[in-house]
């Protein structure tokens, strides 16, 4: 559970969106945070205060003269008792009260009155999204600091389609687990691979292998959370792109090396997760190859471009980053892969701990050694990772 021992503080505003947030907190329950909700006279008119109770386990508070407060003053107390305060929906009303430092009802008052973290998702119809006073008001929020997850395009409730629709609520939450991990790689720019490769015999036919891609994935988003901006070359795998990362789909390895050759320059690190297939077929067929009954055409292969070979020996290469999946005899062979490509570190896994599953275990080598890090889901191992390299970069 990603947010165990967390305590938030959940503001809801008047919209259509407010019933996303009943599923907001569900998953912010589920990942082991403790949430409060108080919600605006708006609010109520959408979704009443029973449901957030009831899925919350505590009273719901809407009024800043709130009696069963001991001191009446629920607009401070809400905020000393939580880590963050996060407002989802944030109406263009809400928006704009907390640029100016209006405080007039509960909500309003105890944004001003926090003594936490503000992060806001903003839902509203297109048009009042791309109005210059709301505009406004959101770049205000940004300069003070305020964290803004999203908003969202696509249909809305108007049936108009544009930006100003509410993040999903498991968007929501990854921004709000991204919030609370440390900044170590904030101003870096990190650009991996991911995935396997598709390497065409024919229109309809290739040679490829069982990456699932979600250990780069996993690493693409920890390097986000850790502030990096990051871009993710990837080839064909059934996830979805982390928030916040930029990514460029390709299918063959010569795609991928394009596509990294092109965003390298711009890299501070760069981690090749990729499983890249080792050959390709040298002429593949312009249509379908027919099965006659005679004996299956030869095909002939070539040797693919070794992508981290080629960036780190850049004249001025970014930090590098391999990996080696390997079945048997790791150290031996991580080792001797991490030193014929002359990169400071590798990471090594065994296929049969975690090809293709959501849990892995690895071996970071570097010039220090070795640096087991024990069986755990990917996300974990990546963000392990992710420090390992911000000290490298420190290092360098």
């Amino acid at each position: 559970m990603e947010l165990q021992g967390k305590r938030i503080a959940l503001g809801v505003t008047g919209g259509i969106a407010a019933y996303k947030a009943a599923e907001l907190v569900r998953l912010l329950i589920k990942q082991g945070a403790s949430v409060q909700v108080a919600m605006s006279e708006a609010a109520t008119h959408f979704v009443t205060p029973v449901t957030f109770q009831a899925l919350s386990g505590k009273p719901v508070f809407t009024d800043q003269w709130d009696p069963r407060v001991a001191n009446n003053m629920a607009h401070i107390d809400l905020s000393r008792e939580a880590d963050a305060l996060l407002v989802a929906p944030a109406s263009a009303d809400f928006l704009a009260k907390v640029a100016h430092g209006l405080a007039d009802d509960l909500l309003t008052t105890l944004v001003l009155a926090r003594d936490c973290p503000l992060l806001v998702a903003p839902a509203m119809n297109r048009q009042m999204w791309e109005n210059p006073a709301t505009q406004r008001n959101v770049s205000t929020l940004r300069g003070d600091g305020v964290a803004i997850l999203g908003p969202g395009c696509g249909d809305q409730a108007c049936g108009e389609t544009g930006l100003g629709r509410m993040l999903e609520p498991e968007e929501i939450l990854a921004e709000l687990i991204a919030h609370f991990q440390p900044k170590l790689l904030n101003g870096r720019r990190l650009l991996l691979t991911a995935g396997p490769t598709f390497e065409a015999i024919d229109p309809v036919r290739g040679i490829t292998n069982l990456s699932s891609g979600k250990m780069g994935y996993a690493i693409a988003r920890a390097a986000r959370e850790a502030g990096a901006e990051v871009t993710l070359v990837s080839g064909p795998v059934a996830l979805p792109c982390p928030p916040g990362v930029t990514r460029i789909d390709v299918s063959s390895a010569l795609q991928m090396r394009d596509a990294v050759h092109s965003q390298v320059a711009d890299s501070d690190v760069f981690v090749a997760v990729a499983a890249v297939a080792d050959y390709r077929p040298a002429s593949p067929a312009g249509q379908k190859i027919k099965k006659d009954g005679s004996a299956p055409p030869p095909i002939e292969l070539v040797l693919n471009p070794d992508i981290l070979a080629e960036v780190a020996a850049l004249p001025r290469p970014p930090l590098c980053v391999g990996f080696a999946a390997e079945s048997e005899n790791l150290p031996a062979y991580a080792e001797k892969k991490r030193r014929a490509k002359k990169i400071p570190l590798i990471v090594g896994n065994l296929i049969q701990h975690g090809f293709g599953g959501d849990d892995n275990t690895l071996i970071l080598f570097d010039d220090d050694g070795q640096h087991p890090l024990a069986a755990a889901p990917k996300i974990e191992l990546a963000r392990q990772l992710v420090a390992r390299i911000a000290t490298l970069l420190e290092k360098r």
